[in-house]
């Protein structure tokens, strides 16, 4: 069978917006094939197919949306992350 999945991260070093950068990863057996990542602000294909999808989708909602999502989920999140992590150690 084939296997597609996307994986969605935040990933920081403080609550601050600045210090957060959210990556959408999305792969097809086991290989990723485009990804977005909010530092970079756009999609960025890693196999032809995805290359195409990236050229597409940076020029559509996708991107727009896409880019809201740091501050939407992680920032929004962060401070749950951040107090359930901290109430563990």
């Amino acid at each position: 069978g084939f296997r597609y999945y996307v994986v969605g991260s935040c990933e920081f070093n403080s609550s601050k917006l600045n210090d957060i950068e959210f990556t959408l990863s999305y792969y097809y057996n086991k290989l990723e094939y485009i990804g977005f990542s909010s530092s970079v602000g756009k999609y960025v294909g890693y196999t032809e197919h995805g290359i195409k999808s990236a050229e597409r989708w940076n020029n559509g909602p996708e991107v727009i949306t896409s880019r809201g999502e740091k501050e939407r989920y992680c920032f929004r999140n962060v401070g749950v992350f951040t107090e359930s992590a901290l109430t563990k150690s």
